[in-house]
């Protein structure tokens, strides 16, 4: 099997289980990815590894090669302007209309390690009037098993939180234990992780407040994007908040939204 048939086999896969496009320009990427999984498995390279897909089927195998070539890059309040607009501007405007049911429900549809949604939850927590009287029911999602059980134990290294996070709140919500950081066990227990599948049946049944599907859209083509982006707004009330990455927006995508600008951050809602 030649590497131009390997790597022709692995890009239809991965669009195939995830809608992910790898261009032809990042095969190296790919590859580099994908040598420690063929030695893990004892073959000796991807064409290796590739043949073994190919004569036979081996779920644990695929789903590290997803999960691989998945991109898990993420830190503790990335770009930091959509939590100051979700703190100054989206989450006082929602907790008065919520004031009576005292609920918020919320989606972030690209968990990776936790540093996203852990931002999200902390964000939240510091503007409610009072944390214990209000229902925060969050789901945190990811098609990688591997960095979502990273995300449940909510353990980071010294860099990890040097990259984002405020002194204060680590301060705030996060324990010492030895030489890492633990996010304290309430804030852990107001999330709940779980794997899902954008191309795949969603789960959910009941609206949400506020989704978080930030820069995971340019991963899709147009076609997947469309349907993604239509059924996150069948999911969200009708003065819910969906906020996209900075490389991403429903122009052209989606006619049935409206953006709103917040100084340097952008989200959307439904169009009136």
């Amino acid at each position: 099997m030649t590497a131009t048939s390997s790597m022709e086999f692995i890009r239809k896969f991965v669009y195939d289980r995830a809608a992910i496009v790898l261009d032809a320009d990042k095969d190296y990427l790919v590859e580099s990815r994908l040598v420690p999984v063929a030695r893990k498995h004892e073959l000796p390279d991807v064409d290796g590894l590739v043949h073994a897909m190919r004569t036979k089927r081996n779920r644990d195998l695929e789903s590290e090669v997803v999960e691989a070539l998945t991109t898990n890059e993420t830190y503790f309040f990335r770009d930091q302007h959509p939590f100051d607009t979700l703190g100054k501007k989206v989450l006082p405007d929602l907790l008065e209309r919520r004031k009576d049911a005292k609920k918020l429900r919320i989606w972030c549809g690209a968990a990776s390690t936790g540093q996203e949604p852990y931002s999200i939850l902390m964000t939240i927590f510091d503007h409610l009037p009072d944390p214990k009287e209000w229902t925060v029911d969050f789901v945190a999602t990811d098609i990688n098993l591997t960095v979502l059980d990273r995300a449940r134990g909510g353990v980071y290294k010294q860099h990890e939180v040097n990259r984002g996070l405020p002194a204060s709140s680590l301060v705030k919500y996060f324990d010492r234990k030895g030489m890492d950081w633990v996010v304290k066990e309430d804030l852990r227990n107001s999330v709940r992780f779980e794997m899902l599948n954008l191309i795949d049946a969603w789960p959910f049944r009941d609206k949400f407040d506020i989704v978080f599907l930030r820069n995971v859209l340019i991963y899709f083509d147009v076609d997947v994007k469309k349907r993604i982006l239509s059924k996150i707004r069948r999911l969200l009330h009708d003065d819910g908040v969906l906020f996209l990455g900075g490389a991403e927006t429903t122009v052209n995508l989606d006619d049935h939204y409206s953006s709103v600008r917040d100084g340097r951050s952008v989200y959307y809602q439904k169009a009136a």
